[in-house]
């Protein structure tokens, strides 16, 4: 019994777990925000203009693409295609197939920033984000906000979280979860 009790708390956290990585499914009020899953082609082309503290800037990473400084999220002045990613995150890694290709598209009329919120320390160091970043062809800039102060910017709840800006800096489009390439073209499309 004690066996069947142990396996039902195991389970139940690592539900819970998944839980965290995806957030309560709960889009902000007055948003546009898509499901986890759009492939039925659900994305809106919209989404509310209130996202909180921005622009902000954050610290980027020297890695394959980007350089060591600072980035204002979103860029002035131009469209701006945010990634929030973990290295930890399966759907994040799904998710850099598609952003590799629409930079390789749209890189030169619109920004691609992705930033992950992890904190160093714990066995994450620096080298372990720009290796991740390395191994799954990033070639734009990579940020770091240990704060997690841009994710509640755009009101993040979950990852990957995507989220497209016009050139004005208004968010035109957000997604929680593995956006199909389709869509997030469309969003882009709408703002280069």
């Amino acid at each position: 019994m004690r066996r069947r009790a142990l396996l039902s708390l195991l389970a139940g956290a690592g539900v819970a777990g998944l839980a965290g990585c995806l957030g309560d499914g709960a889009a902000s009020e007055g948003s546009a925000e898509t499901t986890a899953d759009d492939s039925a082609g659900t994305a809106s082309a919209t989404a509310s203009p209130d996202s909180g503290d921005l622009p902000l800037v954050v610290d980027t990473v020297e890695a394959q693409g980007s350089s060591a400084g600072e980035a204002q999220i979103p860029v002035a002045g131009t469209p701006t295609v945010l990634d929030l990613f973990a290295t930890w995150c399966a759907p994040c890694v799904a998710q850099m197939e598609s952003l590799r290709t629409l930079h390789d598209e749209f890189g030169d009329d619109v920004a691609f920033v992705s930033v992950t919120n992890e904190r160093l320390g714990g066995g994450l160091t620096m080298d372990d984000i720009r290796d991740w970043w390395a191994e799954h062809d990033g070639n734009w800039t990579v940020g770091h906000d240990p704060d997690s102060n841009l994710m509640r910017a755009v009101r993040a709840n979950g990852l990957p979280y995507l989220v497209v800006f016009d050139a004005d800096g208004s968010i035109t489009w957000t997604h929680r979860g593995l956006a199909s390439e389709e869509n997030l073209r469309a969003a882009v499309e709408d703002v280069a």
